[in-house]
């Protein structure tokens, strides 16, 4: 018979080469919703109000996603206990993701969001407690861990009971704190499995993108005509181009560099920064490009407003400096070569403002496609070498 919270620990040896499971893919089944749901708080027609309100609730489920990442490299999922408590998990994210659009002016629906959201929490912990049972420095970190998330929870719920700026700021400062205690109680204890790290980050930027095609097919709720379908091919143009940008070379090289690094402090904190956090701006960058796709879609022959101007230009270079950081601390490099089109996307935010929307999701789909042909040329011998030694693994 197995030790007592031995039946639902998996070693990190143990898992040397795993893959995501079913199970994972179908709890980001959820996630996807979640994405969704968030969108439409952004696109409710209250502006920056609801739009900055989109980002936090995002950042929120954001963290409450990369929890499960990390717990899905300590305890197999397809163990029971797993299997139960990440369903339990999914029917409470799920009811989350229903209350985002109202959740800021609905106070029941405010409070209902921060209930499902501490199951969400609540079962996280729960199996990160058992699964560390024999294991007294992963204990420790969850200890903290556990700490931030009834803070996070908590002021949720208040947020809830609060109108206006406060309600806002509420939400701020419990993503700033869970956020927070990994760097400010270490990143000892910690186990993880790089490939299956890496790839699971990997799918979750897969689904983002799958938000965008979602959008277009929104927008295209107007009608069809030539125009919206020209729109809506240049859409699925731009978001080839940003999945080429992520999954092409640079993932690649910073999946290899997180298993080349020894288990312990140093890759913990590798995954921490690059994935855990450096991937949010990556995802909210993509969210952000969805929106205004919806806006184009809608308004094909008309310029974009404010709000989904600023969505197309400067969600491109969220997405773009994102993933200009994660290669940066994943492996020392600066892309520089991606900085220019970030700043370009930039300045023609005032453009969009004047131009017919087609023009801009054109302008933005050129820029795109321009750095992955500097991209192909630049990196064709890095690009050679890592199929060369994948093909012998």
């Amino acid at each position: 018979m197995a030790e007592p919270g031995r039946a639902h620990r998996i070693s990190p040896r143990r898992r040397d080469g795993a893959t995501v499971t079913p199970l994972e893919l179908f709890f980001d089944l959820v996630f996807v919703l979640a994405i969704t749901q968030c969108s439409s708080l952004m696109d409710s027609g209250h502006g920056w109000r609801t739009v900055i309100q989109g980002l936090l609730v995002l950042g929120v489920l954001w963290w409450s996603w990369v929890g499960y990442a990390w717990l899905t490299s300590v305890v197999d999922p397809d163990d029971w206990l797993p299997r139960v408590v990440m369903f339990v998990a999914m029917s409470a994210m799920l009811v989350v993701a229903l209350c985002v659009p109202s959740a800021f002016d609905d106070r029941a629906l405010g409070l209902t969001l921060a209930a499902g959201y501490a199951v969400v929490r609540g079962a996280h912990i729960g199996l990160f407690t058992i699964a560390s049972a024999d294991d007294p420095e992963l204990r420790r970190a969850v200890v903290y861990l556990g700490f931030g998330a009834v803070v996070g929870v908590s002021l949720v719920g208040v947020a809830a009971l609060c109108d206006g700026w406060v309600q806002g700021v509420l939400w701020f400062v419990a993503l700033a704190i869970d956020m927070a205690v990994p760097f400010l109680f270490g990143s000892n204890g910690w186990h993880l499995e790089p490939g299956h790290f890496a790839e699971r980050h990997g799918l979750i930027v897969l689904i983002a993108l799958g938000e965008s095609i979602v959008a277009l097919g929104a927008g295209t709720s107007v009608g069809l005509s030539a125009g919206v379908i020209s729109a809506a091919v240049l859409g699925v143009v731009l978001a080839a181009a940003m999945w080429w940008s992520y999954f092409d070379v640079g993932s690649q090289m910073a999946a290899r560099r997180l298993a080349d690094t020894p288990p312990g402090r140093m890759r913990n904190e590798m995954a921490r920064d690059a994935y855990s956090l450096l991937h949010f701006p990556i995802v909210a960058g993509v969210v952000l490009v969805a929106l205004a796709l919806e806006h184009v879609l809608s308004h094909v022959s008309e310029p974009l407003d404010a709000v989904a101007s600023v969505a197309l230009g400067g969600g491109l270079a969220v997405f773009l400096f994102g993933q200009i950081a994660f290669k940066l601390r994943m492996t020392g490099l600066l892309a520089r070569q991606r900085v220019v089109p970030a700043l370009v996307v930039v300045l023609a935010i005032p453009l969009f403002r004047v131009v017919d929307g087609w023009v801009s999701l054109t302008i933005v789909a050129v820029v795109m496609w321009l750095l992955i042909a500097w991209e192909l040329y630049q990196y064709r011998d890095v690009r050679a070498e890592l199929r060369r030694s994948g093909s012998t693994h």
